[in-house]
């Protein structure tokens, strides 16, 4: 079994449940979270940066064989997304205190990847 493309994996496997989660505290009100705008820029950001499809294509990528090139090149564009929409949750940490954990995760995954 490779490492590398198990890690690739459960990269895109949380960056799916990211998405899923703030769509979903977007579409349902959250009573943890008191500034409902700022829940919605978050969801636009996601949707800016496409975490749902670059999460679809790392998974579809690395399913049965691991491709180096390619994944290093996704890797690359979640880094970037992360970092801007780590900024935005940090910036606004009072109101979008609970995604901390999962992007705390997610810049975790994406940084063990050593030689991108």
């Amino acid at each position: 079994m490779n490492y590398e493309r198990e890690k690739a994996n459960m990269l895109a496997e949380n960056l799916k449940s990211f998405t899923d989660y703030v769509l979903k505290s977007h579409k349902a009100y959250n009573i943890y979270l008191s500034n409902q705008e700022k829940l919605y820029r978050l969801s636009l950001l996601t949707d800016e940066f496409e975490i749902q499809i670059l999460a679809d294509e790392l998974l579809r990528i690395n399913r049965f064989i691991y491709d180096e090139k390619t994944t290093a090149i996704l890797v690359e564009r979640i880094r970037k997304a992360l970092t801007i929409i780590g900024d935005y949750i940090d910036n606004n940490f009072n109101d979008l205190f609970i995604f901390t954990p999962r992007l705390h995760i997610l810049r975790m995954l994406s940084s063990s990847f050593t030689y991108i």
